[in-house]
């Protein structure tokens, strides 16, 4: 066959004949239809028995999509990954079929959907591309592929998400009646709408960046080098370091990079790529360097420095052994627990992991404690490094939005982007936008914008005024990046309007002031955004930061970010502690606003239960504690503060079954007293993981101290955190080597004795016997056994967590 081919109809004979020999099936459509899931249902089946890379992406746009096609999808096999992309109105039109295997690939672009017609009958042009014949176009869409993919805009299709597709659905076809009408008749034909002028996230543009100085380590540098050395002292195999924007993680790592053989280097952005293969160019040039994306496939180098949207594909992932790299550096580790991040992690087994992060939140639903088995290394947050002089101290000034943020649809992740413009597209707003700036403003702005039109708005009113501005994002053709830089550079512009192109990967030490006129939707890009404006520079003495306030979600708890004190819960003061070389001002109204915000504490409780939902939603089921706290957007401490448990709050949100409420209503004094007893060590969950051991009808029964004792001491010494941690005090110590009677008293005497004495008649210590009051039916055992579990996983993994932290 040539390796360049149109067919115009019955293209599932071409498809068919390539999953059947395939390893990587990638299948992009604007829409799935039943009839066509069903056409490919098999074939797909039998790839993804033989261990096939399989992944699905489908959209949203203007509900075609039956949900009969999304729930047949999720019962073709475990190992197919199925996402749905949430357009928010604006077009979804991409048909696209990537296929692959060790001898060739095949690309097939063109206008059939997933559906039977399209598949078979319709008339459809597509043309199948050999990868010989286009390898870079090939790449590029395998990478594209990715991209797309892993979106934020897009979510997993699960039970959960097909739930919620389905009512979405219901509801526009009952807006619609005759659409649904035309689509039960014809089936696949599309409506071809015109697409709107806007993008929803920058393109990739790949500029020089400027040099960090000198490659002597300097600053936290110096500190986190030590911390590193100690930590290869004590045996540990990973660690993550957490430094502000502006200190030179990139330059850390490379430092670190010294003490090890080949390294590979992983990221999501391609600027942060070359970015970090020029620092280590500088400080080792005597190793080779290659890129591994997309584009470049230099993977045989000393140091590799790898995208993780190429990586994470099974046919690039294999071409290296999983013992190449003695070290592997994953550069914004908070996205490291996504799907592709985990499976690079899976496979490859280095002598050490090194996560290095500015913002380690777990507002995008990442663990990475888990991932560098609890050990954080270093830590150093941009309010300490200002303290310490090493990032310039900030004027924060809060102005009041009035917009009404609470009538604008919220979309799980985001607000509705064309309602948002509706409101922030007006004079009167950038009246006030800009007269905030002048009165605050110094010599060079960047302005975080949502969205292109806003950018375009505001810098065109800008200069109607007398100012010189550019907007600068993915579809500006007219000035690059690296030209609008050297422009702010040498204040030939007096501020850059940009949506995302500034939050990673940039610097700019110049900076001076920061516009905020977007609504905080994730903290961690605030927490990058913010760090943009912090560099040290002889021309600035401070940063101006200009935020508008208003009735968002996230309003009041983004200002915890400049709080020096941490404090949280309901006694938490408005104004944030900053420190002492900084100053934070509120104007009267924002002031007003976040008091009768904090008053309603209902929100809150909202808050939660949204934030409880979106993680249920990605996971397509009900989470557990330990998922909740690492995975969830809210914190779980403020489940417990709001409702005294998790499975409090799931009973008030009615996300318990019939039989749960009656458990829950039964128990629910122990379960309190399990989820809310003090815990200055481990020990008392850790006897009770003993004794959950037993299973569901013996773990409340009574135990020895002896029976605990081999149990509690391996829990104790075979994780080198937990005995640091815990088991590293004078009394302790002497027990490293195992000795039943001196284990068994220590067990007596903490948990079992006091606990005992703490618990109101819920535990008990008698004649040497530990055991908790309850008599327990046996139709309860199941639900109160799991969530014993439950509560005794997250409190240990909690507690571990917060000493390191400490």
């Amino acid at each position: 066959m040539s390796n360049v081919k149109l067919v115009t109809n019955n293209l599932k004979e071409e498809v068919i004949k390539n999953i059947r020999k395939s390893t990587t099936i990638y299948i992009l459509t604007s829409f799935a239809m039943k009839s066509g899931v069903q056409l490919l249902k098999e074939s797909l089946k039998q790839a993804a028995d033989r261990g096939a890379d399989i992944k699905i992406c489908t959209g949203d746009y203007l509900f075609v999509t039956q949900p009969e096609a999304l729930k047949e999808l999720t019962t073709i096999h475990e190992n197919i990954k199925v996402r749905l992309w949430r357009s928010n109105g604006t077009s979804f039109h991409p048909k696209a079929y990537i296929f692959q295997n060790d001898q060739e690939g095949m690309l097939v672009v063109g206008s059939s959907n997933l559906s039977r017609s399209a598949l078979t009958t319709g008339v459809e042009w597509n043309l199948l591309v050999g990868e010989t014949s286009a390898r870079e176009g090939f790449q590029d869409a395998l990478d594209q592929f990715s991209k797309l993919f892993y979106h934020n805009q897009t979510i997993p299709v699960n039970k959960e998400s097909i739930a919620l597709y389905e009512a979405e659905y219901e509801k526009y076809h009952q807006k619609y009646p005759n659409l649904v009408n035309k689509w039960t008749e014809l089936e696949e034909i599309e409506l071809m709408l015109s697409p709107k002028d806007e993008s929803q996230e920058a393109d990739i543009i790949n500029e020089p960046t400027i040099p960090y100085g000198s490659i002597q380590p300097r600053f936290a540098q110096l500190d986190a080098l030590e911390e590193l050395e100690k930590t290869l002292e004590e045996d540990y195999s990973s660690a993550l370091v957490v430094m502000a924007t502006g200190l030179g993680k990139t330059y850390l790592a490379g430092f670190f990079a010294q003490n090890f053989g080949r390294t590979l280097f992983i990221a999501h952005r391609e600027e942060i790529l070359h970015q970090a293969q020029k620092s280590f160019q500088t400080i080792m040039p005597n190793r080779t360097y290659g890129i591994y994306n997309g584009k470049q496939k230099e993977g045989q180098a000393d140091g590799v420095f790898a995208s993780i949207y190429t990586l994470s594909m099974k046919h690039h992932l294999e071409v290296f052994a999983p013992s190449d790299f003695d070290l592997i550096i994953v550069d914004e580790f908070h996205h490291a627990a996504a799907d592709s991040y985990q499976r690079v992690l899976e496979y490859f087994k280095p002598k050490f992991l090194l996560g290095i992060t500015a913002t380690p939140d777990r507002n995008d639903n990442k663990d990475v404690y888990a991932i560098c088995d609890g050990n954080v290394a270093y830590r150093i947050d941009f309010l300490e490094a200002i303290q310490r002089r090493w990032l310039a101290p900030f004027r924060y000034y809060g102005v009041y939005d009035d917009t009404d943020y609470s009538q604008i649809t919220w979309l799980g992740n985001k607000y509705s982007e064309e309602e948002l413009l509706q409101v922030q597209l007006r004079e009167e707003l950038a009246d006030k936008i800009l007269e905030a700036w002048n009165k605050h403003k110094q010599t060079r702005t960047i302005v975080f914008c949502s969205s292109i039109r806003q950018a375009d708005f505001l810098s065109g009113h800008f200069n109607k005024n007398g100012y010189r501005t550019l907007s600068l994002h993915s579809k500006q053709q007219s000035v690059s990046r690296k030209r609008a830089i050297e422009m702010i550079e040498a204040r030939e512009l007096d501020a850059i309007f940009t949506v995302d192109l500034f939050n990673e990967g940039v610097d700019i030490p110049v900076i001076d002031t920061l516009l905020f006129v977007r609504p905080t939707e994730s903290l961690t890009v605030f927490t990058q955004q913010v760090g943009r404006g912090l560099r040290l520079n002889d021309h600035k003495d401070y940063c101006v930061i200009i935020d508008l306030i208003g009735n968002y979600r996230n309003a009041d708890i983004k200002l915890s970010l400049f709080d020096t004190e941490h404090g949280e819960g309901p006694g938490k003061n408005i104004q944030p502690s900053v420190p002492e070389i900084c100053s934070f001002n509120l104007e009267t109204n924002v002031i007003n606003l976040l008091k009768e915000m904090a008053r309603k504490r209902q929100p809150r409780k909202e808050k939660l239960l949204q934030d409880y939902l979106d993680l249920k939603l990605e996971l397509g089921r009900r989470p557990t504690y330990l998922e909740l706290h690492l995975k969830g957007h809210s914190e779980s401490s403020q489940y417990r503060q709001e409702f005294k448990s998790y499975l409090s709050f799931l009973y008030w949100a009615e996300e318990l079954s019939e039989p749960e409420s009656e458990v829950y209503k039964s128990f629910e004094e122990l379960i309190v007293e399990v989820e809310k007893t003090g815990m200055a060590k481990s020990y008392k969950m850790v006897v009770l993981l003993a004794m959950l051991n037993k299973g569901a009808s013996e773990w409340y029964k009574p135990i020895q101290p002896e029976d605990v004792a081999p149990f509690f001491h391996q829990y104790l010494t075979e994780k080198e955190y937990r005995k640091k941690i815990d088991f590293s005090d004078k009394d302790s110590m002497r027990l490293w080597e195992y000795d039943e009677e001196k284990v068994s008293k220590l067990i007596v005497k903490m948990p079992m004795t006091k606990w005992s004495g703490s618990s109101k008649g819920l535990v008990f210590f008698e004649d040497n016997r530990f055991f908790f009051n309850v008599d327990v039916d046996s139709e309860e055992r199941d639900i109160l056994y799991n969530w014993m579990n439950e509560i005794c996983e997250y409190r240990l993994h909690w507690h571990f967590e917060r000493k390191e932290n400490r």
